[in-house]
């Protein structure tokens, strides 16, 4: 049942108790059909209701008392005084009456309610410095964003970059004098995790940068990332917020065998007092950035950093700004990551990416959907990250992207692209390496965005899903059955409103294949021996299908998936 609508955190307490009324009706109608005198259970309704009779309405107060006298109507056959105490209406109103004989509650449990947005969106990434920073073709951006249909526009960390250990291109030791390091490394003599790195423009660009998404209808989401350069002002002030060495030096930043010089993390049990300091200091950015219209944090690493932390601190800050929305970006051990969306992430990071076959992804999907932590665990499918370039996506051609993007896009509510995605970016650190060569968080990348070309098909997907509400869950998913282990079938259906898709899409999308897909016809709200009008909403085509089997072929050089808008059925 639904409790509340009401955006922000709430106590939810069960209270419970017998309900006495409920066991006389059932007591004495047993009575009375077993031809037993039932005198005294009469009385004893009665006596029931006047104890009941006081926590009532006034309108309530007059319904009972009318049944207390037809109880007591001597003058009246047993059956007819009976059915004065077994009047439905009364049975609603002492149903909803706490009894003071045996009243009970549950502790408390924190129930917080959030927005759409928390479950549904389409997500896209781009560093503002390849597009000239907020005071320059950052902002103009958004118009090409927007218009693909996009919800929220991600940006990674906009803040000071160190200098002590700045990384170079291709995560280089020693960093050249035009390379402006990774936004990862926060912090320098400018300012910390408050501030707007100098090369970007100043926080009135940042807040016109917001003000103009806002007015395109996207959110404006923000990295949070709390690590800090050699340079940011909490290692000066604040040398106990950080590991040390046996030498006494401030310990760097480590993934074996990947080292990350340039950023010191942080130590979150540091002595009492200035633990309660820092997660203080650590509030507090989210509530400046919060102040200046952002209400979407993208939380990096969150895996690293106590899950008492965050239990504090989301719910710390959804106090003040319960629209707030946090994605994990946790790529670690599905109980850790199930335990961060308990702790109260709304979103998460997916092994998505890493799921490339039919079977991989069906059985992914169906346990997002199913399994044990699905009503906590909301995913966020990116088929790329500035980090990560894999599978298929590696020298991959064009279908391959368009695939990924259909898989993202229609199978969960959320998913995202990371800029760059549009233009086919597809050049890999190595034949074996799952990162992207020349990375950009380690330079500034400038794009020709004439013609992107799977632009097209991005406005589609996110045209799709904001027309098809049932597009917006993922517990309605089905999967079907297909003779081709290359090809995924799945439909979705909202049944309040009888919107339906039916997705069929070839994984395997340079080689031609085809198959006959058998569909749950129930799941599709159709019956069976029906036939029923297919239209592909990816090309508006259509075609007529009949029964549960019917044929696709996907030829690489027409079509990689058919997204079908399923007409009513006849006979």
């Amino acid at each position: 049942a639904i409790l509340t609508n009401e955006i922000g955190s709430h106590e939810l307490v069960v209270e419970a108790w017998t309900d006495r009324a409920a066991t006389w009706r059932r007591d004495i109608r047993l009575l009375h059909e077993a031809g037993v005198d039932i005198t005294l259970e009469l009385e004893a309704g009665a006596h029931l209701l006047e104890a009941l009779l006081r926590q009532a309405s006034a309108d309530d107060q007059g319904r009972m008392t009318d049944a207390i006298n037809g109880l007591r109507a001597e003058g009246c056959s047993a059956a007819v005084r009976m059915a004065a105490g077994l009047d439905e209406t009364l049975a609603a109103v002492t149903a909803s009456l706490p009894d003071a004989t045996d009243r009970t509650e549950a502790p408390a449990v924190f129930v917080h309610v959030e927005r759409e947005r928390a479950a549904v969106g389409a997500w896209y990434e781009f560093f503002p410095r390849s597009e000239g920073g907020f005071d320059g073709g950052a902002i103009e951006r958004l118009d090409a964003i927007a218009a693909m249909g996009f919800d929220v526009v991600y940006l990674p960390p906009i803040h000071p970059i160190g200098v002590t250990n700045r990384k170079g291109r291709h995560h280089a030791l020693d960093a050249g004098p035009g390379d402006p390091g990774s936004p990862w490394a926060i912090g320098s003599s400018v300012g910390g995790h408050t501030a707007v790195e100098p090369s970007l423009g100043t926080i009135d660009d940042v807040r016109r940068f917001i003000a103009r998404a806002d007015e395109l209808g996207l959110e404006v989401a923000l990295d949070y990332a709390l690590q800090c350069s050699p340079d940011h002002p909490w290692v000066r002030d604040h040398p106990d917020w950080f590991h040390h060495r046996a030498d006494g030096s401030i310990r760097y930043a480590e993934n074996p065998p990947k080292k990350y010089q340039d950023i010191h993390p942080i130590e979150f049990w540091p002595e009492a007092t200035a633990r309660a300091e820092l997660w203080d200091e650590c509030k507090g950015i989210i509530e400046f950035w919060a102040r200046q219209g952002i209400r979407i944090f993208r939380v990096d690493n969150p895996h690293t950093k106590p899950m008492a932390f965050w239990e504090w601190l989301l719910h710390a800050i959804w106090r003040e700004f319960p629209d707030v929305v946090f994605l994990s970006e946790a790529f670690t051990r599905p109980t850790v990551m199930a335990r961060l969306a308990d702790v109260g992430f709304s979103q998460s990071y997916t092994y998505f990416t890493w799921r490339h076959t039919a079977t991989e992804l069906r059985e992914y999907v169906t346990e997002l959907a199913d399994g044990p932590h699905a009503a906590s665990f909301r995913p966020n499918f990116w088929p790329t990250t500035p980090d990560i370039l894999v599978g298929a996506l590696r020298n991959g051609s064009r279908q391959v992207f368009e695939v990924r993007a259909i898989l993202a896009a229609l199978l969960v509510p959320s998913y995202g692209i990371y800029s760059g995605y549009e233009l086919c970016e597809n050049v890999p650190r190595s034949p074996d390496d799952d990162e992207f060569f020349d990375s950009e968080k380690y330079r500034t990348v400038r794009r020709d965005w004439s013609a992107p070309p799977l632009a097209p098909l991005l406005t589609t997907l996110n045209d799709i899903r904001s027309r098809h509400s049932c597009c917006a869950r993922l517990s309605n998913i089905t999967f079907h059955d297909v003779d081709n282990d290359q090809i995924l079938c799945w439909s979705k259906l909202d049944r309040r409103t009888g919107d339906r898709l039916l997705m069929v899409v070839n994984v395997d999308a340079d080689v031609v294949h085809e198959a006959t897909v058998h569909l749950e016809l129930a799941a599709l709200g159709i019956s069976d021996g029906a036939s029923f009008s297919v239209t592909d909403e990816l090309t508006d085509e259509s075609w007529t299908w009949r029964g549960s089997s019917n044929y696709v072929r996907f030829d690489p050089t027409e079509r990689v998936a058919h997204v079908f808008r399923i007409g009513e059925p006849s006979r």
